[in-house]
């Protein structure tokens, strides 16, 4: 709407960030959309999946299901549809700080870290090394406090725990005490859920806290590919589920390797590898809090390697979230899996286009994004410092422009060209300096004399310093006396004080 009348526009402090809406990219169109979704549900009910653990192939079978001569469990078109109608849409994660949850659902973009990097670029040694929990602990410390990344999977392995429960805890340990927003975790078996639970609840300050307040959601492989269920990740999705934990379910088949080489029989198959564990969700408990993580990595063929940074893995997820977002089911993408080893030009690129299209397509959640190298087998926190600067930029590229009452005053417009012949010291300039644009952190925007004056410093030099000034306080979200308690419990591998 055009506004003839002058706004009375005033200075006011500035305000959060909307959360973007996506979903104006449509890598497919009607017609592809319609075709991969149908074949994605003949799949399933033709193909169908292996592997279904008895008790619950029994219970998939009395609600629909049918098994096939070989064993295989196929659903029928109307079987899927109507979980997909039951189930949840929007899904909560609660923060530790409960004023940092996020709804997640309906193409609103969220961007987090993730993946399960085994090195980490080290800046002050210049080079790569294995991956520890103290690096593990600062990773998610700067998830805790850069404003353009709104959860902390997990985005590293701590290799000096040498035996799978104490990964476990110690990983849920240093997720919880160094990010008070929503944090993500897997488990290597369902019998260590219980104890991790029991830590968080120590965590809140009360039994049965985190029922109340799940701020940490389960990452489960639900599927191998192609079309097998992973045995384990459905014993550990049932155990979270009596928890009442968030879940992430994940499948994630490789084109031209595990699921067909076209692009849109990698999305078919995925599809329904994604929507078979929706069966599992909906057999179990219709409507249950459950994020599908539909991920469909790429391989380079001329090695066999998967390649998170090319052209295509950036469409293949967009048309990814495309889909998901087409059948209201709340959505994961993979996107920002750069194959350069250091944060240099190839990084941005890769980065730049494959996060960038993701959001525009509305994925409500973009897993492994930022803060990763090598095809997501290394971490860096100065990257992940840089890649918030640039998620800052795509999250502001996907709200577009926005064309409210006040956005267009042509009296304004006319006493500015008629008089002064700038706006800069306009009061509605000065009231959304802040919001109707972002400012870079890290990149750079003065003249070449001035930042020659400067140092010329690159990013990298830039991010070295930002990245130790963020880390100088430490977070003080969990209370002394609870960190004691869980200390007094577990085996806490994390130095006191960190």
């Amino acid at each position: 709407m055009v506004r003839r009348s002058r706004a009375k526009a005033s200075p006011s402090a500035p305000v959060a960030a909307p959360v973007p809406l996506g979903g104006r990219f449509a890598p497919l169109d009607s017609a592809g959309l319609s075709r991969i979704v149908t074949a994605a549900m003949d799949i399933l009910a033709q193909t169908g999946i292996s592997d279904c653990p008895e008790k619950l192939a029994v219970q998939m079978v009395a609600a629909g299901a049918t098994r096939r001569d070989d064993g295989r469990l196929c659903f029928p078109h109307s079987m899927v549809e109507t979980a997909i109608a039951r189930a949840a849409k929007r899904v909560s994660l609660p923060g530790f700080v409960e004023d940092k949850g996020l709804t997640i659902g309906g193409g609103r973009v969220h961007i987090g870290t993730g993946g399960a990097a085994t090195e980490v670029l080290d800046s002050a040694i210049g080079g790569f090394r294995g991956a520890q929990l103290e690096d593990l602990y600062h990773l998610m410390r700067l998830v805790g406090l850069l404003p353009n990344i709104h959860y902390g999977l997990r985005p590293v392995i701590a290799r000096d725990m040498d035996e799978p429960f104490l990964l476990d805890v110690n990983t849920g340990f240093a997720c919880l005490k160094a990010c008070s927003k929503p944090i993500g975790i897997s488990f290597d078996n369902a019998a260590n859920l219980d104890p991790v639970v029991s830590m968080f609840d120590l965590a809140l300050g009360r039994d049965g806290g985190f029922r109340k307040q799940p701020f940490c959601f389960g990452v489960i492989v639900h599927a191998v590919s192609p079309l097998r269920y992973a045995a384990e990740g459905l014993e550990i999705m049932q155990r979270a589920m009596a928890h009442r934990m968030p879940l992430q379910i994940c499948t994630a088949a490789q084109a031209g390797a595990t699921s067909p080489v076209t692009l849109a029989g990698a999305l078919a198959q995925g599809l329904a590898e994604t929507l078979a564990g929706l069966m599992v969700v909906d057999t179990l408990e219709p409507g249950y809090p459950c994020i599908f993580a539909f991920m469909p990595f790429i391989s380079d063929l001329r090695t066999g390697a998967m390649t998170g940074g090319s052209g295509e893995a950036a469409v293949a997820a967009a048309a990814a979230s495309q889909l998901l977002l087409h059948l209201g089911l709340p959505s994961t993408a993979s996107a920002g899996m750069t194959d350069a080893k250091t944060p240099d030009a190839q990084a941005g690129y890769e980065k730049g286009y494959t996060v960038a299209l993701a959001a525009q397509a509305g994925a409500d959640m973009i897993n492994l994004s930022v803060g990763m190298l090598g095809s997501i087998m290394a971490a860096s926190r100065e990257a992940l410092v840089i890649d918030d600067d640039m998620c800052g930029a795509i999250l502001r590229s996907v709200r577009g422009v926005e064309v409210g009452d006040t956005a267009i005053d042509l009296e304004r417009i006319e006493a500015v060209a008629t008089g002064e012949g700038h706006y800069l010291g306009e009061a509605q300039t000065l009231d959304l300096m802040k919001t109707e644009y972002i400012y870079p952190n890290l990149g750079n925007r003065q003249s070449i004399a001035d930042w020659q004056d400067a140092g010329s410093r690159d990013i990298w030099d830039v991010a070295v310093e930002r990245t130790s000034e963020l880390l100088t306080e430490p977070p003080t979200h969990l209370p002394k006396d609870r960190e004691a308690a869980i200390r007094a419990a577990f085996d806490i591998r994390l130095p006191e004080g960190s």
